[in-house]
């Protein structure tokens, strides 16, 4: 009988005195009730909602061991008096975020810390902590990164999370970068016949015969249908896939 009025009640709700439009009647189907949240208090905390084997724990462990050695050596870079500055703490593990997620600006950065909670936790930001200016947080961390101090934190982050990273897997990104140098400035260098880099049409130039006077380390390269061969700078970066983290930038002829 009971299943019977179950059925009854779901095929047809408006003979059975219920009325649809109300919330009551949304609340006993099994659709979920799209309610706003509209709470003020959150009792889970970042650290709960990281997950535990988050690559970023390791680092932040190993990270968080390296800044106490250099706690005193920080203290000495600050005076005792005068308006706090961002702790560098802070200032470098946020650099090291830039640097493993490659985000192109502080800018960016900034915005990233605003709402991204895995950003915060990593930092050390509160939920409630707000974020610095760009312009304050790129003041304070040039200042602190042209310290040996930090040199030495960034020296020391490579050597311990080495067991993190791999020379199996990496990804190349190659560049050009126009050169402030002439195609008639191009010359032979092997002693050939030369046209005075005048006119080069139909020339055979390599980098193992010709070299620029103005910028020898400039190649050409880069030929373009409208615009031909120029005089470019070659640049390139590599970075571990495996470690999550870039490891090297090659300026090759940078």
């Amino acid at each position: 009988m009971r299943q019977n009025a179950f059925w009854e009640l779901a095929e047809n709700p408006v003979r059975m005195g219920i009325d649809i439009a109300s919330i009551a009647y949304y609340h006993a189907c099994m659709r979920g009730d799209d309610q706003q949240p509209d709470s003020m208090f959150s009792y889970v905390s970042p650290e709960q909602r990281v997950p535990k084997n988050h690559p970023l724990r390791a680092i932040r462990q190993l990270v968080d061991e390296i800044l106490r050695e250099l706690s005193r050596d920080f203290d000495r870079l600050y005076a005792t008096v005068g308006r706090p500055s961002i702790p560098p703490e802070r200032l470098l593990r946020a650099q090291l975020l830039q640097i493993f997620y490659s985000i192109r600006s502080e800018r960016l950065l900034m915005e990233q810390l605003d709402y991204n909670i895995l950003f915060r936790w990593f930092v050390g930001l509160a939920m409630d902590d707000p974020i610095w200016n760009p312009t304050v947080f790129t003041k304070n961390r040039d200042r602190l990164l042209n310290q040996d101090l930090a040199r030495d934190f960034l020296r020391r982050v490579v050597d311990r999370a080495a067991a993190y990273m791999s020379d199996d897997h990496f990804t190349v990104d190659g560049t050009l970068i126009e050169a402030w140098a002439s195609q008639k400035r191009f010359q032979r260098t092997d002693g050939g016949p030369d046209r005075g880099g005048r006119n080069f049409h139909g020339e055979s130039r390599t980098n193992d015969t010709h070299a620029s006077t103005t910028d020898p380390d400039s190649n050409p390269g880069g030929a373009r249908p409208t615009t031909g061969s120029r005089q470019n700078r070659k640049g390139r970066a590599w970075r571990g896939t495996r470690s999550r983290s870039g490891e090297s930038i090659c300026g090759g002829t940078i």
